[in-house]
């Protein structure tokens, strides 16, 4: 038999149908409900993304005045509170929707943060960083060696003795939560979000296709992103140019198999 023809695919799904307004009106919005399920345990929502600064700041043992960059920074919640904080932020994302709303956000609270247009694939800085932050299962939307790459741009992009934290899905509490379809996030009104899902096990990809309906409208979608367990995120970070990697639940301790977060923290070497 045959080998099979192995295609590498590097943009699984239309990103920018996937963080439009939509997106925002769901999970930026201080006036939806009190919960939604996200793809794995339902969890807050809603919130100003204090607790998720405090944490990024504990663990990359941030201060004032180094330059962060948070990649893939969304519509802008941890890159706005490490500018609070007193850091030097620059927050990186493809979708214009998000950025126009983090630049929003910042002015209105006097915030000084550079917000840049950009893909993740391809940084535009070398050794220019302090610290990294990708927060808010930002990473894994493209085929395994382009998801590599990133993790070596991500590298480039530090200085010498640099550190990144990520926070991911922890794929032991992802996989006891898992189930076939859920109502996403609601709206009083009757908006809603609707997910069906499939786990490729031979990709290690977890497919999804969304219903969104809004304003009496209904939409699909689909969106792919890779799950990872902490051993293989691990070597691949180490396979980066990372010395030390350490793995920590959303509480700030030692990663288990019942924290909901997983948070990858890597350093690079001193020199």
């Amino acid at each position: 038999m045959a080998a099979p023809t192995l295609v590498r695919v590097t943009d699984l799904f239309d990103a920018e149908a996937m963080y439009d307004d939509d997106y925002l009106h769901f999970f930026a919005s201080p006036r939806q409900r009190a919960e939604v399920a996200t793809h794995g345990p339902v969890v807050p929502a809603g919130s100003s993304g204090q607790a998720d600064a405090e944490l990024a700041w504990r663990l990359l043992e941030l201060r004032p005045d180094l330059n962060v960059l948070d990649l893939a920074c969304g519509h802008g919640a941890m890159a706005n509170q490490l500018a609070a904080r007193g850091c030097r932020v620059t927050g990186l994302d493809s979708s214009t929707v998000f950025l126009d709303r983090a630049r929003a956000d910042a002015d209105a609270a006097g915030l000084r943060v550079e917000y840049v247009a950009g893909d993740m694939r391809a940084l535009p800085w070398t050794g220019h960083f302090d610290r990294i932050v990708n927060w808010s299962t930002a990473f894994g939307y493209f085929d395994d060696d382009t998801n590599r790459a990133v993790l070596s741009g991500i590298a480039a992009a530090l200085r010498p003795g640099g550190r990144l934290a990520m926070d991911l899905d922890n794929l032991t509490a992802f996989l006891a939560a898992y189930c076939p379809s859920r109502v996403v996030a609601a709206r009083d009104n009757g908006d809603m979000l609707v997910d069906r899902y499939h786990l490729d096990a031979v990709t290690g990809r977890f497919e999804a296709e969304r219903t969104v309906v809004r304003d009496g409208r209904a939409r699909k979608l689909t969106f792919v992103k890779r799950l990872f367990g902490f051993p293989e995120l691990r070597d691949w970070l180490l396979g980066a140019g990372f010395a030390t990697v350490h793995g920590f639940g959303e509480d700030g301790k030692p990663l288990t198999a019942d924290h909901r977060r997983m948070v990858v923290v890597a350093a690079l070497p001193e020199d």
